[in-house]
């Protein structure tokens, strides 16, 4: 028989926060505090001293948390991939309805574990072929025109790169290459799509990652081969994976590393709202360069003019002067100076100057030329 849901009785179905509570119960009434061992991945220290962090093996894992006062007695905090013994009581985080382990003593083997040792080796194999060294790192291109995304198609980070770059840059194109990004088959995947971004024409930028979640399943990340992808890619790259406080070997082969995905897109387009105000700036700072350029123009100008006509006078006046002389000299060589001292000059009626005795015969009328005019004379 076939009952809906007026037929239930209201009191028959149980509350969510009932069957978690139901549930704790259970493992806590079950479940005796015991020791586990396994790998730490994630551990976060919060300002309140509390400790959380993962403890997983090859197949699975278990949320834990570990109170401030059990934290300061067990030390530093591990390292991820740290293998360590905890003893703890299972109990069930209702809000989540998650499986979590109250960590009261923990105690460190001292080894990596088997994942940690696989990561360490791949950096090591990288490092050894030059793909950390700072000295590749290419600079990002002040303004890309066309930007590859290579990402989940499904999760936040591509939202957040979408939204990012189009608020800031709203003309940059990108060109999105889904890959899975987790779990089996995500580095073959990521492979493929960066292999597939040096086929792609007039591309300028390559922006790589995925949101953020727990260590392992940033894994895919650290595998070399999608490592070597990366550093293959022939334009500059930026490696965006989880969160501020993961990185991953992508992070350290990409040309740029950013905390987030929204923090890459920021990073490879520029703001034009900044850019306004930068030209803005750079305009009113030219205008004020030409301006105070063109007052030193003036003045230099002016005080050229001064200078040129200074110098014309003095050029003037020195000319006066030598022209005053040469008149002087003249005008002392002149023979009407020598007339104005008391001499005079005899002239034929033809106008030439008598000189000698026999030049005035008896009775002959000629002239005489004193300072201030000429007198009519007689040879007598």
């Amino acid at each position: 028989m076939t009952l809906s849901l007026f037929d239930l009785p209201t009191d028959a179905a149980w509350t969510v926060s009932q069957l978690t509570r139901a549930v704790r119960r259970a493992v806590e009434t079950g479940l005796p505090p015991c020791w586990v061992r396994g790998e730490i991945s994630g551990c976060k220290v919060y300002q309140s001293g509390h400790w959380y962090f993962t403890l997983r093996d090859a197949e699975s894992q278990v949320r834990c948390v570990m109170w401030r006062t059990n934290a300061r007695r067990a030390g530093t905090p591990p390292p991820d991939g740290t293998r360590v013994f905890v003893h703890g009581t299972p109990t069930v985080w209702e809000e989540r309805g998650e499986l979590r382990l109250t960590v009261n003593q923990m105690l460190v083997t001292d080894a990596l574990g088997a994942q940690q040792l696989a990561r360490e080796r791949v950096k090591a194999a990288l490092q050894q072929d030059g793909l950390l060294d700072p000295s590749r790192k290419r600079p990002l291109p002040a303004l890309p025109a066309r930007i590859a995304v290579v990402t989940s198609l499904d999760g936040a980070a591509l939202r957040d790169i979408i939204s990012v770059a189009r608020k800031r840059w709203p003309a940059v194109e990108l060109v999105v290459l889904g890959a899975t990004v987790q779990g089996e088959g995500a580095a073959e995947d990521l492979v493929l799509a960066l292999r597939r971004v040096n086929r792609l024409a007039a591309i300028d930028l390559c922006i790589v990652g995925r949101g953020g979640g727990a260590r392992e399943d940033l894994a895919a990340f650290d595998g070399e081969a999608v490592c070597r992808a990366l550093a293959d890619v022939r334009v500059p790259t930026v490696s965006a994976v989880g969160h501020e406080t993961d990185v991953a070997l992508t992070d350290l082969v990409a040309d740029v590393r950013a905390a987030t995905p929204s923090a890459a897109a920021e990073l490879a387009v520029p703001d034009r709202a900044d850019l306004a105000r930068r030209a803005g700036a750079l305009g009113g700072r030219l205008a004020s360069a030409l301006a105070r350029r063109a007052r030193l123009g003036r003045e230099r100008l002016a005080r050229s003019g001064d200078r040129l006509t200074a110098g014309l006078e003095r050029g003037l006046a020195r000319r006066r002067g030598q022209l005053e002389r040469l008149s002087a000299q003249l005008d002392a060589l002149s023979p009407l100076r020598v007339l104005e001292r008391g001499y005079a000059v005899p002239r034929g009626a033809d106008g030439r100057v008598l000189r000698r005795r026999a030049d005035f015969p008896g009775g002959m009328a000629f002239t005489l030329r004193v300072a201030d005019g000429d007198v009519p004379a007689r040879a007598d």
